[in-house]
């Protein structure tokens, strides 16, 4: 059985060459905010530490402010958490997906799904 074309509608946020924010770094800082560190959150979702080391740095470094605080993990108050700006960040991101989810429920949604493939064709030439 063939699969329904499927439209998938993701929000990126770049700064630079650089993704400051989209699907998988919101679901890193809520898995942060959940496990209390970036080691537990790495592992929560299947990926290494460096991976999920450098996501964050990446977030850190493109927004105005850090978005995780972290502190050695061998002090009594060690691991990973977010400030106010990483908070506001994940806040405003959750808000705009909700969003787009809304609006991509309405007729140009449903025109473009109409008009898609369940899979590419083996070549252009085939009708």
């Amino acid at each position: 059985m063939i699969p329904a074309p499927h439209l998938k509608i993701k929000i990126q946020i770049h700064c630079g060459d650089e993704i400051a924010m989209g699907p998988g770094k919101a679901d890193l800082l809520e898995a942060i905010v959940h496990h209390g560190s970036i080691s537990a959150a790495a592992r929560a979702m299947g990926m290494s530490y460096r991976r999920a080391w450098l996501l964050v740095d990446t977030m850190n470094r493109c927004w105005s402010a850090p978005l995780v605080h972290t502190r050695p993990g061998r002090s009594p108050d060690g691991g990973a958490q977010l400030t106010a700006m990483g908070k506001q960040v994940l806040l405003h991101y959750r808000a705009l997906q909700d969003d787009i989810d809304r609006a991509s429920h309405g007729p140009d949604h449903t025109a473009l799904a109409q008009c898609l493939l369940a899979s590419p064709k083996p070549s252009q030439k085939d009708g």
